[in-house]
């Protein structure tokens, strides 16, 4: 049970439309979310903003009513990992964690989800935990918003400007295809007021459509080359898409006196304590009326370049009011000002502290120096009570102790001079050389290497799909993510290592029997895969498929050794089963395939987890060494073998020319790099038939294949041996001599032109 029932609050939550609605700013976040049509909601608790969690929960009635998915995540990764919904569906969706640490576990996710873009409208709900209310170090979610350009809204703490603020998130998120991040501090967390109410909006295309008709976009996926074009698109198309989007619909707020020659700028989360300074000044009612000139940032990322020059052009001197460190947005408004030669003094941190909460007597103190320097003529002070003048005193600064490193001036005068005569004696650069025209060649996408025993499981994928139709597949970081890619163009999107079965966490509804397909590999289940995707299905009754890649090692970083490893490790305990792990959080529905190459097995296990009228998780744990560590461990082997005169053999594949039909599906359903084609023998077809290379590991993936997909029978297998023994050189003897007798007889019916 939560720590408070919101159950009698949240029948406000069907306030009509023209109705005034009156509560805390939580359950105003939780109007608006619906007001918005959002389809999902998810979150992991944590102050300030647990309440939010507490009142989603009590409300889930209402939400369901509305067609509205919400569930608790196991961590603000799973969380954020949930908005992958909102990547390639016009799916409006929304996540809630505290900020930073809430963000920081969220970062994995979150940097793959602004690098790609979304479609439908992305919403991540941070509560800032900053000041003397936090219970975390003193960190700020803008750095953060800045590094990965999500937008950050910090809206004035009252309840129409914070509904406004998340109902106009969605708009930019769509208008500009980026997540928004909306910052609540913690006070606005819990005030209280009033709005006009609009009307519950129930999304007109549901998690139900967006199942039954996947839509997948590579391009949307971080993996090269498309993560190299995502920057650009950020910078060339989103950015500007936000601007202008902001500049229209007038996100930003200006109040006072416009024809003032000295302004103040401030985040829009500060306004209240702005106003409440102002008030003890004189300078503003209650009612938040005043002739200073203000302008507020309730959009803090990015900057609006044409309304901070035109809000300073005409100043001579302009305070910007930012709460935390380092000072983001005064580096930024200094850099707009200096790049259009506007004259007018910025100044920020010099008369505010340079870290702390502002207080409104925090606040007062910095705008009684910049007044008092600007504005000779005011004596504000006078008219000061001696309450407030008792506060504005000195306080005893507390005593830290700082080691404090000496460097002595001539020392960094010697280091200037060093690096001066490094820049002077260093050569002119040299002329560019002229670009070599390079021609045009094939793309040739990334892949799985030969025999890697994850092909044969995106074969009986492709089978499946055959049969029940696409499905959508969310895919995880790790060698499988390649098969995004030709031949098999499987998955949708990928939140982050570890985070494929997060990634369909909004995909959980009980108004479809269809199943979605997640993928996991053992590195990523070990790595946080466990709790962020197998615990949180437990928990929220997820009834989808995962798929985990069980090859036996760390592969994709190199092939380490890993808790499922079954190789012996001096060092390390290994040989832990995952299987035995997910049946330990509480999955029912498990089955393992120790042999991945068996697309059949395969094929008919996944049909059986997307079909069964079982409900739950379920899970498929897909086993096979990873081919590259299992080379590396049996070539030494095979050539001491070889070397000491010993019997080896190894097995290889063909294609008989003969009887390959040039159709090429055994290509397009495997995609082996062993697997080419080549000149048809036969002078009267034209089709290029299959061939294998010299690569061949002999997996046996490519007569599986045509068995399963009931292709021509063309392949053959064939055993090479070192150092054959008596018996297989009589055997190979006796087998040639048949041969021969058979293909003489086959020949002598052959009709001869002469």
């Amino acid at each position: 049970m939560a720590e408070k029932s919101f159950k009698a609050e949240v029948e406000k939550l069907r306030t009509p439309a023209g109705e005034e609605f009156r509560g805390e700013g939580i359950l105003g976040v939780t109007k608006a979310l619906l007001q918005s049509g959002v389809s999902y909601v998810a979150g992991y608790q944590g102050a300030p903003i647990s309440h939010l969690m507490d009142v989603l929960a009590d409300a889930n009635e209402i939400l369901e009513e509305l067609g509205v998915h919400f569930e608790s995540s196991a961590s603000e990764a799973t969380a954020a990992a949930t908005l992958a919904a909102s990547v390639n569906y016009p799916l409006r969706g929304a996540v809630t964690f505290k900020a930073t640490v809430g963000t920081n576990v969220a970062s994995d996710a979150l940097a793959n989800l602004a690098s790609g873009g979304v479609t439908g409208g992305a919403l991540i709900i941070v509560g800032e935990d900053y000041g003397e209310g936090s219970s975390i170090m003193q960190e700020r979610s803008h750095a953060f918003a800045m590094k990965s350009q999500i937008w950050l809204l910090d809206p004035r703490p009252n309840l129409p400007s914070i509904v406004h603020a998340v109902e106009k998130s969605f708009e930019l998120s769509e208008a500009s295809n980026t997540p928004v991040m909306l910052q609540m501090r913690i006070r606005a967390c819990h005030v209280h007021g009033r709005f006009i109410a609009s009307e519950n909006i129930r999304p007109t295309f549901t998690l139900k459509d967006a199942i039954e008709n996947p839509v997948r976009d590579v391009s949307r996926i971080v993996l090269p080359p498309a993560s190299f074009l995502h920057e650009e698109e950020k910078i060339q198309r989103r950015w500007p898409a936000a601007i202008e989007f902001i500049k229209r619909e007038k996100l930003n707020e200006f109040f006072g006196n416009e024809q003032g020659d000295i302004g103040i700028v401030t985040q829009g989360g500060m306004y209240n304590t702005l106003m409440r300074a102002l008030q003890l000044l004189g300078l503003a009612d209650i009612h938040g009326n005043t002739d200073v000139p203000l302008y507020v940032m309730n959009v803090a990322y990015p900057l609006v370049d044409d309304e901070v020059r035109g809000f300073c052009e005409n100043k001579r001197a302009v305070l910007m009011i930012e709460e935390g460190q380092p000072e983001f947005v005064e580096q930024s408004v200094s850099l707009i000002l200096r790049q259009a030669d506007i004259d007018a003094r910025l100044h920020g941190k010099d008369m505010l502290p340079r870290a702390g909460e502002y207080t409104p007597v925090v606040v007062m103190k910095g705008l009684l120096k910049f007044f008092e320097r600007y504005w000779p003529d005011w004596n504000g002070r006078a008219a000061l009570s001696e309450g407030v003048l008792a506060a504005l005193a000195p306080q005893r600064p507390v005593s830290v102790p700082v080691r404090v490193a000496a460097v002595s001036e001539a020392a960094d005068d010697a280091v200037a001079g060093q690096v001066v005569a490094q820049v002077a004696e260093s050569p002119a650069p040299a002329p560019a050389p002229t670009p070599v025209p390079v021609p045009e060649l094939h793309p040739r996408p990334p892949s799985f290497c030969t025999g890697c025993p994850e092909r044969p499981i995106f074969t009986a994928m492709k089978l499946v799909e055959r049969e029940l139709g696409a499905h959508h597949v969310s895919c995880d970081i790790g060698c499988h993510l390649f098969s995004i890619l030709p031949p098999f163009n499987l998955g949708a999107t990928t939140m982050g290592y570890g985070l494929g079965w997060a990634g369909s966490a909004a995909f959980n509804t009980h108004e479809t029997q269809r199943r979605t397909i997640s993928m996991m590999g053992d590195g990523g289940f070990w790595h946080n895969g466990l709790t962020s995707g197998v615990g949180n299905a437990v928990f929220n009754k997820n009834n989808n498929v995962l798929v985990i890649v069980d090859n036996g090692y760390s592969a994709a970083t190199g092939g380490q050794d890993i808790l499922s490893s079954r190789a012996a490790n001096a060092i390390r305990a290994t040989n832990n089963p995952i299987e035995t792990a997910v049946r330990g959080v509480g999955v029912k529905w498990v089955k393992t395939i120790t042999h991945t190459y068996n697309v059949a097995q395969m094929r008919d296990t996944l049909r059986d987890a997307l079909t069964t009228p079982e409900t739950g998780p379920k899970v498929i744990i897909a086993q096979s060494e990873c081919m590259l560590n299992r080379q590396r461990r049996v070539k030494p082997l095979v050539k001491k073998l070889a070397s000491e005169g010993k019997r080896v053999v190894r097995e290889r594949f063909g294609v008989d020319s003969d009887t390959c039909t040039g159709d090429h599906s055994c290509i397009r359903l495997s995609g082996c790099p062993s697997l080419t084609v080549a000149d048809n023998p036969d002078p009267l077809r034209r089709e290029p038939v299959a061939a294998v290379l010299n690569s061949c590991v002999g997996c046996g993936l490519c007569g599986e294949v045509s068995h399963a997909a009931v292709l021509c029978p063309s392949f053959y297998r064939a055993e090479v041996i070192s150092n054959p023994s008596r018996w297989d050189r009589l055997s190979t003897r006796v087998a040639g001599a048949v041969i021969g007798w058979l293909q003489k007889r086959v020949a002598a019916r052959e009709i001869r032109y002469v």
